[in-house]
């Protein structure tokens, strides 16, 4: 088995020889931003990089028009390298998923041609993930069987914060932990009237939906500290002078663990509910499938901070607390080993993820170092992974 130190050198040395071109397809992807399931540009650029570095490429992987998925070796273990790359609406890349493709390539390469030079008998693997702020990309690759195989031992990835929501003294967490998250569509249908003529023969859902707004705001008053409930109307109406006979809404639900977000989602509905029997409308619903908090796995995070420290970065073994936010890289971690670590890049105060000055800081030269390093980090413990006894 060839020295760490050995392994170490080479992953740095095929990084650095692509540091250029990494470069270039991070900012490529960052200032072409694009939302859920429309990741074109993304899905082609990760693509044609690869494909020029002689792998085998499956585009439009497992049924998903922008997942991808390259592999060399042909048996053995399976180190998975997870590479989101979709942005926010009107926000951009402001949860910085552009550095999470960028790493995860890094990763990737510098992996892949390790296990070539010394023959390792494991196989590694990139898969792009496309839709994880909306619609479970992952819970969807998940059903297709992109995680089934009984080889597969890890599933890798790191994602980017600001360095003032890492710990003091750190510049990331290697056992990040997140909560579970259900996201659901409410409709309301009621009856159409003049709001002038004819009110009194209208059935108003707008007013169900201001009904359970109101209902949930209070509600907000009597659940955990660790839980979340936050939603939008997306359609009240057209026009003021007719009474709304269809509305729809938005709404988010998180809690530590996906049984606790089940039987908070419960006490949500009531609220819906209710509302409907108040004004007479009728109430249905468009769930999707829950994000899972994060299982996070205690020896990936031990090897993952050995090496962050080779690099001259100290990592927080594992996070004090659950982050009130949620990833579809929690169902992963549900259903094979997984990795989920954060690290940190500079922002203006008051810039954590989701906002626009956080989209800026994560197109800056120090955002993609960064990042880079952290891909180093997690192709060794792609490498630690594959050759354990």
């Amino acid at each position: 088995m060839a020295d760490l130190t050995l392994v170490r050198n080479h992953i740095q040395a095929v990084t650095d020889s692509e540091v250029e071109y990494l470069r270039q397809l991070n900012l490529g992807i960052h200032s072409h931003p694009e939302t859920a399931h429309e990741e074109v540009y993304a899905h082609e650029i990760l693509t044609g990089f690869l494909e020029s570095r002689g792998f085998n490429v499956t585009r439009q992987a497992y049924g998903l028009s922008t997942a991808f998925e390259a592999e060399i070796g042909t048996s053995g273990p399976i180190a998975i390298f997870c590479a989101e790359y979709d942005a926010l609406p009107k926000l951009g890349h402001a949860c910085g998923h552009n550095l999470i493709a960028t790493s995860s390539t890094a990763a990737f390469l510098g992996l892949a041609q390790s296990v070539k030079k010394w023959n390792i008998p494991g196989r590694v693997r990139i898969l792009g993930t496309p839709a994880e702020e909306a619609h479970g990309g992952k819970i969807k690759l998940i059903a297709a069987g992109a995680f089934s195989d009984p080889a597969i031992a890890a599933a890798i990835m790191v994602h980017p914060t600001s360095q003032r929501g890492i710990k003091d003294g750190y510049h990331g967490t290697a056992g990040w932990q997140s909560i579970a998250n259900s996201l659901l569509r409410v409709e309301f249908h009621g009856k159409g009237a003049h709001a002038g003529g004819d009110p009194w023969n209208g059935v108003n859902a707008l007013d169900a939906a201001v009904s359970a707004y109101s209902s949930l705001s209070m509600l907000r008053q009597h659940i955990q500290p660790d839980e979340r409930i936050h939603g939008i109307i997306e359609d009240g109406g057209k026009v003021p002078n007719i009474i709304p006979d269809y509305t729809r809404m938005q709404w988010s639900i998180r809690s530590r663990t996906a049984a606790r977000t089940e039987s908070l989602l419960a006490r949500v509905k009531a609220c819906f509910e209710a509302a409907g029997a108040a004004t007479g409308c009728s109430v249905s619903y468009v769930i999707e499938p829950m994000y899972q908090d994060i299982i996070v796995n205690d020896e990936f995070c031990q090897i993952y901070t050995e090496e962050m420290a080779e690099l001259g970065r100290n990592v927080q073994l594992k996070s004090d607390t659950a982050a009130t936010v949620s990833t579809d890289m929690g169902n992963v971690s549900h259903v094979i080993p997984s990795f989920h670590g954060v690290f940190g890049i500079s922002t203006p105060d008051g810039a954590p993820p989701h906002h626009a000055a956080f989209a800026k800081a994560a197109g800056s030269e120090e955002a993609y170092s960064e990042a880079m390093i952290c891909g180093k980090a997690m192709a060794m413990l792609g490498w630690r992974i594959l050759t354990r006894p």
